[in-house]
């Protein structure tokens, strides 16, 4: 996201370039290529060979992760900032070093997109998936059958849109743990560059499992703030009562955040 010059920054004077990544969206598919290191360096190329001067970066979920990644490792002068919008630092990966891991939080729902659908929809076999669902998914995912797969209330007896531009392939990377390789999150954050803005979304621990519903518990959510600002960099931090997508529903809520922070960069 490009910034140009302004008091208070209001929509218009932001230049935003909303990116596909490889596996979803309308980008193409890339067996065997799905990873953090991978899509960092995707971004790093648009930024420098398409927006061509430093931008602000801003990521939710994944998204974050990877903006993580290139407040980290991107080429020096690239990125101004980066707005980690509720990511699942240390929760994505398998065994993180603080809190829960992947598979006491989204794994198991990747796990059975990937055995139903098959990498690139080379099963694509929805009706036994939603079949499956109940049985194959702990109880504390139950809730996001019909978020994920449906109408938010409940499953969709045929493939619902947003997984139809999803190559399953990328849940399983996740799942296996694939898409952290060669990228420890702790590392990556005690090598931030930049400026940043982490936002702390809705969460909750089940006390008696350990399962996480939400991006990060609150432990890895403070490790990760502390890690950021061992590296000198301002770091803003930001709890809120808020889905875990508040750009989504309460637009204007992230409008009024990001740029609040974005005023205080140099």
């Amino acid at each position: 996201m490009g910034l140009r010059g302004g008091d208070r920054p209001a929509r218009s004077e932001f230049q935003v370039f909303a990116v596909d990544l490889r596996g979803q969206g309308r980008s193409t598919w890339t067996p065997g290529r799905y990873g953090l290191n991978i899509w960092g360096a995707d971004v790093e190329r648009f930024i420098d060979l398409v927006i061509r001067r430093p931008a602000i970066v801003a990521g939710n979920s994944s998204g974050g992760v990877i903006t993580a990644w290139l407040a980290a490792y991107a080429k020096p002068g690239l990125v101004r900032g980066a707005i980690l919008e509720d990511p699942p630092l240390f929760s994505a990966q398998a065994t993180p070093p603080y809190g829960p891991g992947m598979m006491q939080t989204l794994g198991p729902l990747f796990a059975l997109w990937a055995k139903w659908l098959g990498p690139q929809w080379s099963i694509g076999d929805w009706t036994g998936m939603i079949e499956a669902a109940p049985r194959e998914l702990p109880a504390f995912l139950h809730p996001g059958i019909g978020f994920m797969m449906g109408d938010g209330t409940r499953a969709s007896a045929t493939p619902v849109q947003h997984l139809k531009e999803y190559d399953p392939e990328w849940a399983q990377a996740w799942a296996t743990d694939a898409a952290n390789a060669g990228c420890d999150h702790a590392t990556m954050l005690a090598q931030n560059k930049v400026p940043a803005l982490l936002t702390h979304h809705f969460h909750r621990t089940d006390p008696d499992t350990g399962h996480l519903m939400g991006a990060m518990s609150g432990i890895q959510a403070a490790q990760a703030r502390r890690l950021l600002e061992t590296t000198g960099r301002p770091v803003a931090y930001t709890p809120l009562d808020a889905p875990h997508t508040m750009h989504e529903p309460e637009a204007q809520r992230y409008v009024d955040v990001i740029t609040d922070w974005v005023k205080t960069l140099p």
